[in-house]
């Protein structure tokens, strides 16, 4: 199943999604920032990030976010206003806009589909690293 990086403050609201995916069967791990994403990884990069748009604005200049080659990014805000400027790359790489937790279920699918596609395209069992595998802000 996918591995999936939670990044955001509202540690209520990630610590249900966690308990959600895990029973999906996906890898979960959690950061409280995007500087902190570096020292959650265990050495094998996450397909998807969930990243609260706070965790987006508060990012700084230099600051990466690294995903396996052809990862995506779901961006999640309390309200449908809440909507960060992105670089033209990260709107690329970004899946979805959500609000959370209103759209939970929306993201169980989004992650379901995109573990799913990744396994049938060949993409979660690709080994080469590009560019692409580290997202700066």
């Amino acid at each position: 199943m996918a591995k999936v990086i939670l990044v955001g403050t509202d540690v209520a609201l990630l610590e249900g999604l966690a308990q959600t995916l895990i029973g999906f069967g996906h890898e979960v791990l959690l950061a409280a920032t995007i500087g902190d994403v570096g020292g959650a990884l265990n050495g094998d990069l996450p397909a998807i990030a969930v990243v609260s748009c706070e965790a987006l604005e508060n990012g700084g200049p230099g600051a990466t976010l690294p995903l396996t080659p052809g990862g995506a990014i779901i961006v999640y805000g309390k309200t449908h206003g809440e909507r960060p400027f992105l670089a033209p790359k990260l709107q690329r790489s970004t899946l979805a806009h959500l609000v959370l937790p209103l759209e939970r279920h929306r993201l169980m699918a989004l992650v379901q589909s995109f573990e799913s596609r990744s396994r049938t395209t060949g993409r979660s069992i690709r080994d080469d690293m590009d560019d692409d595998s580290q997202l700066e802000f």
